[in-house]
């Protein structure tokens, strides 16, 4: 496949793969798309460890990273929050309902304080700049040549940056506005992401937002959300884009580190399975409903905190679940969640994430055709 996304970042296809797991990026860049690592959980340690690893499995293939620097964050002007700061601003209410959830659900406290999703960057508050800035230090002194900001428009030091590394950006979008700050601000490559997708995301579909953030900005744009096959893949740039960036469908391969227990329920999972909730990061993301989102939906308990108090209220909490969770019946099984797309109705059989990319090559290349025999009177 030949375009501007393809040629700027030298791809055979425009297929770009979301992932935590350096497995997965790694795949999706020796099959020919473009791997692109979430880097948000990763310390600059461990983030330099997994880049060095995905180099030597890929070679000279491209790869990217995605980061959070907000724009803005509270706290700035002081230097920033540390997240000892924002600990103190967490509510009692709010100690007490997580608790009482894990007492309810006899979710056995953890044995130490390892393991499991954590927030912990030294000090510095999660999706903050102080936590992002060394990321893109690591990520800049490496072959990266893709970096995107997954939460609004990037800041301007981090679009100086990449692009005075000779390095490429790329930012997530749910509007037509968000598209035309991107553009603005100097982003390389847009991102639609409609509401079908996995993590943060807006409240317009992917059919109706495509073709317009493609009005609203003169820059390449790639279809996102409720996208993991060819069809789709297809539909997405009927609609003015220029390929695909995919996150879901890559959590049930092979090679991602997805916890086994929600891997499964990925797998069981249909369509109609996932629900926006603010209930782990503090902004809507979509997830796979459980037991865990069903509690914060309830009208007798708090609402959620605003990010990043969301999230530092709830790591532990999700740590002990993630530990527990392999005891089939429990408590922890029952509350057991994470990100995921509606695309979790398709993601019903094990595959490589190479068999993914291929797979999802060979029905786009059917659709196209298919699309022709439409002219052939």
């Amino acid at each position: 496949m030949q375009n501007d996304v393809t040629e700027m970042l030298d791809l055979e296809f425009p297929i770009f793969a979301f992932s935590h797991c350096r497995d997965v990026v790694a795949a999706v860049s020796k099959a020919g798309g473009l791997g692109v690592l979430g880097a948000v959980a990763h310390t600059p340690e461990a983030l330099e460890t997994d880049l060095e690893w995905i180099e030597d499995e890929i070679g000279d293939k491209p790869y990217g990273v995605d980061l959070i620097i907000p724009a803005k964050y509270a706290g700035d002007e002081d230097g920033g929050y540390t997240t000892d700061d924002l600990i103190k601003m967490i509510p009692a209410e709010h100690r007490e309902f997580i608790d009482d959830i894990l007492a309810r659900y006899e979710v056995p406290a953890m044995p130490d304080e390892t393991g499991g999703r954590s927030l912990d960057r030294g000090g510095a508050a999660p999706f903050s700049a102080n936590a992002a800035g060394p990321q893109l230090d690591v990520a800049l002194s490496k072959n990266t040549v893709f970096v995107a900001n997954a939460l609004g428009p990037p800041p301007q030091h981090m679009i100086d940056a990449v692009k005075g590394a000779g390095r490429l950006t790329g930012a997530l979008a749910g509007r037509p506005s968000h598209a035309e700050a991107h553009e603005r601000a100097g982003v390389d490559i847009i991102i639609a992401q409609g509401s079908e997708a996995g993590g943060h995301t807006g409240e317009i579909g992917t059919m109706v937002l495509i073709p317009e953030i493609v009005d609203a900005t003169s820059r390449p744009v790639l279809g996102a959300g409720g996208i993991g096959r060819g069809r789709q893949m297809a539909a997405a740039m009927a609609l003015g884009a220029q390929g695909v960036w995919c996150g879901s469908v890559w959590l049930t391969t092979d090679e991602a580190e997805t916890h086994p227990v929600v891997k499964e329920k990925f797998l069981a999972a249909t369509s109609a399975d996932t629900i926006r909730s603010r209930s782990l990061t503090g902004k809507h993301a979509r997830m796979l409903k459980s037991a865990w989102t069903e509690e914060w939906d309830r009208e007798d308990t708090p609402d959620p905190l605003g990010m990043p108090l969301q999230p530092i209220l709830t790591a532990q909490a999700q740590r002990r679940i993630d530990r527990a969770s392999h005891n089939a019946g429990s408590g922890a099984e029952k509350l057991a969640n994470y990100f995921v797309g509606q695309i979790v109705g398709n993601m019903n059989q094990r595959k490589s994430a190479t068999a993914v990319v291929m797979e999802m090559v060979e029905e786009f290349i059917d659709a196209v055709e298919g699309l022709k025999g439409y002219l052939d009177y």
